[in-house]
């Protein structure tokens, strides 16, 4: 098996590895040149079965950002579930009395309470007012498919849909369709492209740069010259994540949403990887100023256990019939517990405050790592926590493996002490998004730790 990888130093996982790799197709991971093992994880890091601690520069794809395993967040969670007391004797054998794993097609006052509080949350937030109702989901592909289903169902003889080129909004259905560009194979004929401003969000250092969305918006008046009232939803994410971490200027999110606004056509917001404060508010919508008719929400939302939710108004989900949303996980306790627990923990305040603080000390640091040779551009969301660093092509080696060259020697670090990286974005980009909730002293270390190792490649 030619495709195992392995490290020195590191038999246990080694092993794991190899079993992993058996046992499993490789295409159930995306490509990571360290396929890192991890044994147990607390706050911000993670542990190999070595015993090598790493910085958790991931958060399992933008989920943990509370941090794995926080005490309080999983008291809530338990205590929602009704997790506690001694079992009861049921037909001879013992069970415990409290919410079913599982509620296919009933209420739960955990749900009921999820629900509302969320869309309470959602429009008490400035931008907010449209997100009334929620249709939950297990991932955020099938969120992003129901949001979707809703702007086609409205009116049936609207169905052509317009994406930002390069986005992710999924693998799956009518999400995988909206997701990439025109160029991608077996493109839903509904599905029309337009760009996304990369050339002008192209580094941190471009912030503060004169914008004109005016040639955006005339991509949109063409293709309404050309279709018209066929086109029924607009979707797009806050900023470009897993096509290269592209952060535009403010205006142009809000010209697009303008133009779909004064020509009804439902506006829907990706925030699956940007919700609960990776843009450095709450929602990204508040970050950028916008009011969505749709907000898509995952990841952070259960820190952890897979949920995920499309939000807006009662006049458009109404347009689907009982069972066109629904699907076996769907309102799960166990998801809707999970989400409680995280509305707590953000009600408690301080999680943004320390957020911002952290984000300005991890992005010094990355913006030194301009220093080196190899790194071309770091771009990210000013007091958020997410990042990209792009490499270019440099003394013979391509972008793309500098890329893997600076995950792999982060990982490796100094001694047991290294920083866990996914694979690149877009082949030469590495993100940084740690859990919003490393402190301003583990950001230095680890930004400390990054530059010198990253010095020695």
């Amino acid at each position: 098996m030619t495709d195992i990888i392995r490290h020195l130093n590191e038999p246990t996982s080694n092993v794991d590895r190899e079993l992993a790799l058996r046992f499993e197709p490789k295409s159930l991971r995306t490509y990571t040149p360290t396929q890192a093992v991890l044994a147990k994880s607390a706050g911000v890091f993670h542990w190999t079965p070595e015993g090598r601690k790493l910085f958790d520069f991931s958060s399992g794809v933008l989920v943990a950002n509370l941090g794995h395993n926080p005490s309080a967040w999983m008291e809530k969670f338990t205590r929602y579930m009704g997790w506690s007391g001694d079992p009861w004797k049921v037909s001879g054998s013992a069970y415990f009395p409290a919410l079913p794993l599982t509620a296919y097609n009933a209420v739960t006052p955990v749900e009921v309470q999820a629900s509302q509080r969320l869309a309470e949350l959602l429009q008490s937030r400035p931008g907010g007012k449209r997100l009334q109702q929620v249709m939950w989901a297990a991932s955020g592909s099938e969120a992003i498919q129901k949001a979707l289903w809703a702007a086609l169902a409205r009116d049936r003889t609207r169905d052509m849909l317009i994406a930002t080129r390069f986005g992710f909004h999924g693998k799956k259905g009518i999400a995988g369709a909206v997701t990439g560009s025109e160029t991608d194979r077996d493109r839903d004929p509904r599905v029309r492209f337009i760009s996304f401003p990369m050339c002008e969000c192209l580094d941190v250092s471009l912030r503060d740069e004169p914008f004109d969305p005016w040639p955006y918006v005339q991509e949109l008046e063409t293709l309404k010259h050309q279709f018209g009232r066929k086109l029924t939803a607009l979707i797009t994410e806050p900023y470009i994540g897993g096509g290269g971490s592209y952060h535009p200027n403010k205006l142009y999110l809000q010209a697009i949403q303008t133009f779909c606004h004064d020509n009804d056509i439902v506006f829907i917001l990706d925030e699956v990887q940007s919700n609960f404060g990776r843009t450095g508010d709450l929602f990204a919508y508040e970050t950028y100023g916008l009011e969505p008719d749709i907000v898509v929400l995952g990841k952070g939302l259960g820190n952890g256990i897979p949920v995920a939710a499309a939000v807006g108004p009662p006049a458009l989900f109404g347009a689907l019939e009982y069972g066109e949303g629904s699907d076996t996980w769907s309102a799960n306790p166990v998801c809707c517990a999970a989400v409680l627990a995280t509305l707590d923990e953000f009600a408690r305040g301080g999680v943004i405050e320390a957020t911002r603080r952290s984000s300005a000390v991890i992005e010094r640091g990355l913006v030194r790592l301009k220093e080196l040779p190899f790194v071309a551009h770091v771009r990210g969301e000013k007091g958020g926590m997410v990042w990209g660093v792009e490499m270019r092509d440099h003394g013979g080696r391509t972008a793309a493996d500098w890329a893997n060259a600076v995950v792999l020697a982060c990982y490796k670090g100094e001694g047991d002490l290294g920083i866990h990286l996914l694979g690149p974005l877009a082949k030469k980009v590495v993100r940084i998004s740690p859990p919003l909730v490393i402190t301003e002293t583990e950001s230095q270390q680890a930004m400390d730790l990054m530059y010198r190792t990253l010095g020695r490649i």
